[in-house]
């Protein structure tokens, strides 16, 4: 079976630029964890996390360059986590 792919691939500076953002969104982390935002903390770096997982999900995996179904089950996969971790917040806030 031939895979014909429409989009290009992205080059060896696109990695590079990739790395370097994973590298400053995780001095970011760092830093936010070391300053207290009250509230804010924990939603800033789930945030940051959510941002890191996407470049490394989409660029490093190319799954921006594959099929639609890989994406499909990637998002419901994606959205059986986010079930998971909410019903575990509620648990956590009414006990």
């Amino acid at each position: 079976m031939e895979h014909t792919s429409k989009q290009k691939h992205p080059g060896y500076l696109t990695y590079v630029f990739v790395w370097l953002a994973l590298l400053a969104f995780t001095s970011i982390t760092v830093t936010v964890a070391g300053v207290s935002l009250g509230k804010y903390t924990l939603f800033i770096a789930l945030a940051i996390a959510a941002i890191k997982s996407a470049l490394v999900i989409n660029i490093f995996m190319h799954i921006k360059f594959e099929e639609k179904i890989f994406k499909v089950f990637l998002a419901l996969s994606g959205m059986t986590l986010l079930i998971i971790f909410v019903l575990t917040f509620f648990d956590f806030l009414f006990r």
